[in-house]
């Protein structure tokens, strides 16, 4: 069983402070110049001023954005604006947010979990990692010793089971609650009833977790409580460098849904539909839509991941492709299981873009990211790209059976909507 425990997290006393909603902040991969200085200008205490601290010139290695962040840490602990609680705890989290003109609710708890070095153990990665970010994290690890921001992890647990045994306290207890530039709202409890945490950890026996987002956040957790090993930092099992800080959420939650990454791709200059039809017959089946709304109602509708929608700018035509070559997905990509063959992204990445239309066409694909059809339309309309792909998005079936079998999925085949917001909880690496 993946080794999941409550724990004395640091949290802002909102007396001092100010509202939660001007302390929090996304996590730092979501955050652009922008949204940085407007987070900054919300409270001198907001979470961006530790989660992703601003550049400054002059910068040297012993003054730079990782010791201001430490700085800053340091501060608000001295002035208490932080403050750890006395008890050990779970910090359980409801996030409502509207998509598509729905609206969800989504709901977990955050705990310390062990740390396992992945193919050894319960906890799963589902994507493939980069050697930037973790470095940058590692920084901001070494210089604070702390979770600034939490990972998100998945668990099966179809009849929700271990959420259900903390439902009840979400009525007798009022939440703290925060809502971020994007209209999400988050509410956060806390449980420090021993015998509660107790039944939330067993019924978490056997169950693996499954990491959603924060694999660069994970996998430096992990080379941090090497390096405090190795510095004899690390006083025992127990030691805090052991564990990081995970938000948990039942893969049978209802509110849990992964959006769809759309691509918008340059390197075809004058692509017409003609050319892509020609290029992807007879492994696709073609059929002209009349816009993108059709197209992706048709990938809705249909459910399988073997339907994508193209639109090629060089003559504003949209077309649905329906995947029908599945052996051809086994010769491109015999090194991965039939799970991944059959994925949306993998047969747009490997048969479409990188094979099919290159041999017939020529260039290269250079791809851009986006979530939303609104997004897809925009671009098109602004002509910023040769041609737009709307692929369905991948189930939390795929991601169980592909990570389950410690296989990494494509590169953005996931999304898991709305992002956790740092500055709800923090995990010290040094304190109890």
């Amino acid at each position: 069983m993946a080794d999941i425990r409550a724990f004395r997290g640091f949290r802002y006393d909102l007396g001092r402070a100010g509202a939660l909603t001007d302390l929090v902040a996304p996590p730092y991969d979501v955050v652009d110049a922008a949204l940085q200085q407007k987070l900054y200008d919300a409270s001198p205490y907001n979470a961006i001023r530790l989660e992703l601290t601003k550049e400054e010139p002059g910068d040297t290695p012993l003054n730079n954005r990782y010791t201001r962040a430490s700085q800053t840490l340091s501060g608000w602990q001295n002035d208490h604006a932080l403050r750890q609680d006395t008890l050990r705890t779970l910090y359980v989290l409801e996030q409502e947010f509207t998509v598509e003109g729905k609206t969800h609710k989504r709901r977990g708890f955050m705990a310390r979990v062990l740390l396992e070095p992945f193919g050894t153990g319960r906890i799963f990665p589902h994507e493939e990692t980069m050697s930037g970010p973790k470095e940058d994290r590692l920084k901001l690890y070494r210089a604070t010793n702390m979770n600034i921001s939490p990972v998100f992890g998945l668990y099966p647990d179809d009849t929700n089971d271990v959420f259900n045994r903390i439902e009840s306290l979400l009525y007798k207890q009022l939440p703290t609650e925060a809502k971020d530039h994007l209209g999400v709202i988050t509410r956060l409890w806390t449980i420090t009833d021993e015998h509660l945490i107790g039944s939330v950890v067993s019924g978490m026996a056997e169950k693996p977790v499954f990491i959603a987002d924060g694999h660069h956040r994970y996998e430096t957790g992990l080379k941090y409580r090497d390096e405090a090993l190795a510095n004899g930092m690390v006083s025992g099992d127990d030691a805090p460098a052991n564990f990081c800080m995970m938000m948990l959420v039942s893969m049978g939650d209802p509110g849990l849904i992964i959006l769809p990454t759309h691509r918008l791709v340059s390197g075809f200059p004058g692509l017409t539909s003609e050319q892509l039809k020609a290029a992807l017959e007879p492994h696709f089946e073609i059929t002209k839509v009349a816009n993108g709304t059709e197209a992706w109602e048709a990938i809705e509708m249909d459910g399988s991941q073997s339907l994508l929608a193209f639109h090629t700018k060089a003559d504003n035509t949209w077309v649905t492709a329906r995947f029908q070559n599945p052996e051809l997905m086994a010769e491109l990509a015999k090194d991965h299981s039939e799970d991944w063959q059959e994925l949306g992204v993998s047969i747009l990445h490997v048969a479409a873009l990188n094979k099919l239309i290159p041999a017939k066409v020529g260039g290269t694909p250079a791809c851009k990211y986006v979530h939303l059809l609104s997004e897809v339309e925009d671009a098109i309309k602004a002509g910023s790209c040769d041609l737009a792909a709307l692929v369905p998005p991948a189930t939390m079936g795929h991601v169980e059976r592909i990570a389950g079998q410690r296989e990494k999925m494509p590169p953005k085949s996931t999304y898991f909507y709305p992002k956790i917001l740092t500055g709800l909880v923090f995990n010290s690496l040094k304190t109890h």
